[in-house]
């Protein structure tokens, strides 16, 4: 009995020896299998981390599926996997098998990504070419913002054979209904025809520009009209800038020919003027829209640039001109010959188109004065000098003719042609200066004649001119009888008209200039008057001149310069 409980004891041994190993060998096939699940867990979750599913995949690759938000949603996994992979692949273990393949095939479908969505626009963009306008869509927008710089060539040349073929079709042919007519049946109104063109350029930069910032997001941005539009350097500013650049490209140059050719052509420099001023106008706009650096820009300086030479090459003639074109020897007239009073018209018209064109409150006096000051200087300087020497030479082949007086006729009508701009203030003061040195002159002259015609010059040159020594009785000019006689004469004068208004100076065109000259002169000739009898009285004092009371008081103004002074309408200088 004892042998049998032995054996089945160590039968019992034993077989608990081999239940523990094969308890030990399940027990390690258990921890085995939870490695097994838990690395599977871990696959799968990678798998599903850093891989694309079918649908996914689909939508990248599949030429049927368009960019929908499907799509987007693709290569934004996408790009959120290549980016996270080169996270783990920067890691102590450095780039593994796994992360080099997952970074291969997420780069696989990111490139046929970009590239469908580059062919997408490059299709949208060949149809936005035809048209004229551009129509942005949120996924257009998605898609530029995703490739930027390589849809700008595209997008660029799109736009520049866009914008060209619509400026020709609009100059050669017009709206699509036959309105706006074609701008070429304008071209021979130089004015409109250049407006037209300069409009239309216009018109299209900014739609162009209002397009291009909705394209790339920018549409928030507000700028008041005729504000500088400020870049602020972000990357879709710069794509702006750089696209209305680029977007001009063929359209400088038919711009370019067309208004040049027009510039050139014209005789008129009003009509030249108003050209030029309209070219720069639209040059500044330019530059305040899309910058002085863009190529449109700097063509409009240029072209603005040509247009102004050609003015001054024009007014430059116009001024040589003058000097060419004599007096009438046979005309007795003092007015302004016809030559200037064209040429001042043409001036006058000219300074209406500056004066429009400064904007109110824009620019300050000085400014405005230095923009026009150079037109002053050919126009009327010329004018100035033609005037005197044209007088000059007139009066050397005809001396009775009035030179100083028609010389001060064409200087004061030059200075009211000037007078109602306030820009021409420097140029006024200076013809202002010559009319008051002419008047002086004239004044001269004036008080000569007038001690001619009243009778007292001989007498007064004698006055001036005699030996101290020598006593007026002595004089033939200042003799009793001689002097009585004279201030006969010039008694008599007094009761003249001559007196309130000299004839001579009736064709002077300003009234107050000849009564400024002609009291000017009435003054001097009451001084003299009172030198004669203050000289008369000294000598009869002294017994020089016998009866010198009697002869001054025979005959008004009797030797009473006061008396003199209401006789020539003096009396308020006395």
């Amino acid at each position: 009995m004892r042998q049998h409980c032995d054996e089945a004891e160590t039968q019992l041994k034993l077989t608990e020896d081999a239940s523990r190993s094969l308890l030990e060998q399940a027990e390690s096939l258990r921890y085995e299998r939870q490695q097994v699940e838990t690395q599977k867990s871990i696959v799968l979750f990678f798998l599903d981390r850093f891989t694309l599913n079918e649908d996914d995949i689909e939508a990248i690759t599949s030429r049927e599926i368009s960019l929908v938000p499907r799509f987007f949603s693709a290569m934004n996994k996408t790009e959120r996997i290549q980016s996270e992979c080169r996270v783990l692949m920067s890691g102590e273990d450095g780039p593994t098998k796994a992360g080099l393949d997952v970074m291969a095939t997420t780069f696989s479908y990111l490139e046929q990504g970009y590239d469908k969505i580059h062919r997408w626009l490059a299709f949208q963009f060949r149809r936005i070419g035809m048209e004229s306008q551009l129509e942005v869509t949120s996924v257009m927008r998605e898609a530029i913002r995703r490739l930027s710089d390589d849809t700008l060539t595209f997008l660029a040349e799109a736009r520049q054979s866009a914008l060209l073929a619509l400026f020709l079709d609009a100059l050669t042919h017009g709206g699509s209904s036959g309105l706006p007519r074609p701008i070429e049946l304008h071209a021979h109104d130089p004015i409109r025809y250049v407006g037209d063109i300069l409009a239309w350029v216009h018109q299209a930069i900014a739609a162009e520009c209002e397009c291009l910032e909705s394209l790339f997001g920018l549409s928030g941005q507000a700028r008041m009209v005729g504000a500088v539009r400020t870049f602020n350097g972000s990357d879709e500013e710069e794509w702006v800038k750089e696209l209305l650049n680029s977007s001009v490209v063929k359209l400088c140059v038919p711009l370019k020919v067309r208004v040049l050719r027009t510039v050139r052509a014209q005789e008129s420099s009003i009509v030249s003027y108003k050209v030029a001023n309209l070219l720069q106008y639209y040059m500044l706009t330019m530059q305040r829209t899309i910058g002085d650096q863009s190529l449109l820009s700097q063509t409009l300086q240029e072209i603005t640039g040509v247009s102004y030479t050609s003015f001054f090459d024009s007014i430059e003639a116009q001024g040589r001109a003058l000097h060419r074109i004599p007096l009438d020897l046979d005309d007795p007239s003092v007015s302004p010959p016809h030559s200037i009073i064209d040429h001042a018209q043409r001036l006058r018209e000219i300074m209406q188109v500056y004066d429009s064109s400064l904007s109110e409150g824009s620019s300050d006096p000085s400014e405005a004065s230095m923009g026009f000051r150079s037109i002053l200087d050919v126009m009327v300087d010329p004018t100035v000098t033609m005037c005197a020497a044209a007088a000059e030479e007139k009066a050397r082949l005809r001396p009775r003719w009035d030179r100083a007086v028609f010389v001060l006729n064409c200087l004061g009508y030059l200075e009211n042609v000037l007078e109602p701009f306030s820009f021409t203030e420097d140029k006024r003061q200076a013809i202002r200066a010559m009319i008051e040195e002419r008047v002086r002159l004239l004044e001269d002259a004036h008080y000569e004649r007038l001690l001619k015609d009243a009778s007292l010059g001989d007498a007064t040159h004698t006055l001036k001119t005699r030996d101290p020594a020598t006593p007026l009785a002595r004089l033939p000019a200042t003799a009793p009888d001689a002097l009585a006689h004279a201030l006969s004469q010039f008694s008599r004068w007094l009761s003249t008209p001559d007196v309130i208004a000299s004839p001579r100076l009736f064709p002077l065109s300003s009234a107050l200039l000849a009564g400024q000259v002609h009291r000017g002169a009435l003054r001097r000739l009451v001084h003299a008057y009172g030198a004669l009898c203050d000289a008369v009285h000294a000598e009869s004092v002294r017994g020089k001149y016998v009866a010198g009371s009697v002869v001054l008081g025979r005959e008004r103004p009797f030797g009473q310069v006061e008396l003199l002074r209401q006789i020539v309408g003096l009396e308020d200088e006395s």
